[in-house]
């Protein structure tokens, strides 16, 4: 499921329906804990799971006191795992809220004051028939492409309760809305890829560590981080991977770290490190090519058998476009490895069984297209595609990758399924295909409309504007409407001061949400969400291995009024009518009946394999019943299996999903776009922000990593933040040498700045950085002050809001130049984890 997690369905249709008065909805008081139901535990342990991996929960007079792993598959800790009574009692949005101005008149909200006002208490019945009236007056207004359904984000790992494709699913029945396609994550690699490899690879399973550890001589993990990165995963992490890298550790294998940073990674690999400057790993790379030829290390025989356009790219190596030879001289100067290093590694890779893995942070970068083509040109050149212990691989550090799959059934999920049919203002059903919205198949977006993620501020701000996207034409549609539920794009966008004046240009924002995030506090409509710990679900755990089957059982009663996503969406749908109701829910389902459907059809499956070949499953009722996962074990297949391996044996048979059938070095479909900003073939493009034109007024580049102690923004408001946080500020990695000349001292507050915005933030001084980066970890929660200085520390006040490329528009948050100084005057409150004024 993880792997099509990104895949999209564009639909259309126009809702022209007046509305019902809401039947009377009781108003839920405050749950006190002695008020237990009596299907929950009040004292003793539970079964749950959360991206940070499978959890035992012990319960106290119905309070959750401690939370630890269901059990202890490696050696290292993940402090992740150790903090759910945070998550359920800290930061929480407790009741139904409508800005002030919203309030009083929908019509003219004044969107100016929006994140600035306060906030009034309204009752259950009251916010949910304010929505979907305001909802139906927009579509009636400007049409279903005016409503905006966001939520991209990490959202609960169970597969019901899953709230972005809920609040997908709840726009289809009602007639529609914009979307959005891919992701922050993988922007610019999810749409090269395809072309390159015919296949998006970023979330496809990876050779198998089995054959890693035995024939490997070499691993090179090339701008990534696992030990930080594989304390979770999209649905639930089984912990394998970091397993797999402890022995890695153990085994004699040579591990090259090529980073910026000196990263926990290989500090544990005891690795060796290459630290290029920032945005400059296709130009490293081109060298290294340049010299494999010049030595006559190359591999030609591959380069005839499965790839094509090689002597195109070959010909801008010579520099037979442009004039400029990319020898290893060129590439030192821009990367600043020298070119002694360069031909060492070059040759390195050639002379041995080498895996390099990637990381995703060198594609979120401007012209992030290129690093991964030329870095999957490189792996051809050495030859080793397909083989047990060599190649490459893309998603070693994401989910445990590598990881062999298991033989079991596999549970589904909520669908979004499709847009309603309406005529003359009256409901008439799903289109026949999608008349079931329940079963295994996930659509994580099945938008009437539809623009790249990354866009998404510039398409707010600029209604009409037309744009290119891989080979296409889109124009930005006008949308009033923001529906956010789940994620938190205040903090995961770029360029924060912009994206706020996208905010505003919308009349409607509603928010469901568990926690006063920075995105809550920019709502008209705030809608109290229950965390994953107050309600019953189910979910996989390793989104490769696909391993366990995980009950996620309700510890505690919800907080105050919050409500589960199903549940509120369900009780709009009765405001649209008995129809939509019953379509929404497939004829009144309860969560409990979709859960019981998954495991059922994850049980079907694992009967047809048969005992012989797969772990038996209990009935849905014994497994409940027992609250214990359910465990699978991989075969001898998977432990041996190497991606490409196939398609190396017989290229014919089995072709990749290019145009061409072969590892394409040179696209022709992209020549015929004609893109100024992506060539036909990997291309160094110099970055709009990079050292190579720091100045002293942005003297230094800015990498905004993925957090070792939180996932993106989640867990931000926990007290594992006392753990990392300097004087109460997120931590900005900063050199020795550079501290030094700056005049800061470990656990100073420095403000960080540039032309975009200005944040504060601890120094932490350190060897582990090279000189002129440092480090800000994206995820930390926005918390201006009345001149809009985020007192906290949120990473993207500083980056940079345009695309990779006109082929993949994806973000460049790697991408961009600050400078630094000693933070001099009174220090302001930290306020970004506290309810907004007057809110209880």
């Amino acid at each position: 499921m993880s792997l099509d997690r990104r895949k999209f369905l564009k639909r259309g249709a126009i809702l022209g329906a007046s509305l019902p008065v809401l039947p009377s909805l009781a108003n839920s008081a405050s749950i006190k804990a002695e008020k237990i139901n009596s299907g929950l535990v009040k004292n003793g342990t539970i079964i749950t799971a959360a991206h940070w991996g499978i959890l035992k929960l012990s319960i106290k007079d119905g309070v959750v006191v401690k939370s630890e792993p269901f059990e202890k598959i490696t050696k290292m800790d993940n402090p992740l795992q150790h903090y759910t009574p945070d998550m359920i009692y800290k930061s929480r949005v407790r009741f139904p809220y409508v800005r002030k101005s919203y309030l009083e008149n929908p019509d003219n909200p004044k969107r100016e004051l929006r994140g600035k006002e306060e906030f009034v208490r309204v009752s259950y019945k009251q916010a949910i028939e304010l929505i979907a009236k305001e909802l139906k007056k927009t579509r009636d207004s400007k049409g279903a492409s005016a409503i905006f359904g966001g939520s991209y984000g990490w959202k609960s790992s169970g597969n019901m309760q899953n709230s972005r494709i809920l609040l997908h699913r709840f726009l289809n029945v009602t007639g529609g809305f914009t979307g959005v396609t891919g992701d922050y994550s993988t922007g610019a690699s999810q749409v090269i890829m395809p072309y390159v490899v015919g296949s998006i690879e970023v979330y496809e399973q990876q050779t198998s560590w089995e054959n890693i550890l035995e024939e490997s001589k070499v691993v090179v993990i090339w701008g990534a981080d696992p030990l930080a990165t594989l304390r979770i995963s999209w649905t639930s992490t089984e912990q394998e991977g970091l397993k797999y890298f402890e022995a890695l550790k153990e085994r004699k294998i040579k591990v090259i770290c090529i980073d910026p940073v000196r990263t926990e990674t290989i500090k544990f690999l005891n690795a060796q490190w290459v630290a290029p400057r920032p945005n400059t790993d296709v130009a490293m790379m081109l060298g290294m090519a340049s010299h494999l030829i010049a030595v006559g290390k190359v591999n030609y025989e591959f380069l005839e058998n499965y790839t094509t356009g090689f002597d195109k790219f070959k010909a801008y190596l010579d520099g037979k476009e442009d004039g400029i030879k990319k020898d290893t001289k060129w590439a030192s100067k821009i990367c600043g490895i020298s070119e002694k290093n360069i031909k060492s590694l070059a040759e390195l890779f050639y002379d041995n069984t080498t895996m390099i893995m990637s990381g995703w942070g060198m594609q979120r970068a401007h012209h992030g297209e290129q690093p991964h083509w030329m870095l999957v040109t490189l792996a051809s050149m050495i030859g080793q595609i397909g083989t047990k212990g060599g190649g490459f691989g893309l998603s070693y550090h994401y989910s445990n990758g590598g990881v062999p799959t298991c033989k079991g059934g596999i549970i589904g999920g909520i669908t979004a399924g499709s847009v309603g049919i309406w005529k003359n203002g009256k409901f008439k059903g799903m289109p026949k295909a999608e008349a079931s919205l329940g079963g295994a198949e996930w659509l994580q977006n099945a938008a009437s409309y539809s623009f790249p993620l990354a866009r998404v501020a510039e398409a707010f701000l600029n209604p009409g504007k037309k744009i290119q996207h891989n080979g296409e034409e889109l124009t930005y549609p006008e949308m009033d409407f923001i529906y956010w539920a789940g994620g938190n794009p205040l903090v995961h966008h770029q360029d924060t001061n912009t994206n706020l004046k996208a905010w505003r240009v919308p009349r409607t924002v509603v928010v469901n949400e568990i926690y006063w995030t920075p995105t809550a506090k920019m709502a008209d409509i705030v809608m109290p969400v229950t965390s994953p710990y107050e309600r019953d679900d189910l979910t996989m755990a390793g989104d490769y291995s696909n391993q366990y089957i995980v009950p996620m059982k309700k510890a505690v009663e919800p907080i105050d009024e919050s409500r589960d996503d199903y549940e509120i969406f369900a009780d709009l749908c009765k405001v649209y009518g008995k129809d939509v109701y019953n379509a929404f829910t497939d004829n009144g389902k309860k969560a409990m009946d979709f859960i019981k459907e998954y495991y059922n059809s994850a049980l079907r499956q694992t009967r047809a394999y048969g005992a012989e070949f797969a772990t038996p499953m209990p009935e849905f009722e014994e497994f409940w019943a027992k609250n214990e996962p359910v465990k699978f074990e991989a075969n001898v297949e998977s432990l041996e299996w190497v991606r490409f391996a196939e398609f190396i044996e017989d290229p014919i048979l089995n072709a990749l999903g290019t145009e061409s059938g072969l590892i394409e070095i040179y696209s022709e479909s992209i020549e015929k776009y004609n893109y100024d900003d992506c060539k036909p073939h990997p291309t160094w493009f110099e970055p709009i922000e990079w050292l190579g034109n720091a100045d002293k007024n942005a003297p230094f580049h800015l990498l905004t990593n993925h957090p070792i102690n939180r996932l993106h923004s989640q867990m931000c408001h926990t007290s594992l933040r006392e753990k990392y946080a300097v004087g109460g500020r997120e931590p900005i990695l900063i050199n020795s040498k550079d501290a030094k000349k700056l005049g800061v001292k470990n656990g100073d507050i420095v403000r960080v700045f540039n032309k975009r915005g200005e944040v504060l933030a601890g120094a932490v001084v350190s060897s582990d950085i090279m000189q002129g980066v440092v480090r800000l970890c994206e995820g930390g929660w926005y918390d201006p002050d009345e001149n809009g200085l985020c007192k906290y520390g949120s990473a993207n006040v500083l980056t940079i809001d345009i695309p990779t490329s006109k082929l993949a528009n994806g973000n460049i948050s790697h991408t961009g130049l600050v400078n630094i100084e000693k933070f001099k005057g009174t220090l302001p409150e930290v306020t970004a984890f506290s309810a907004p004024k007057g809110c209880l």
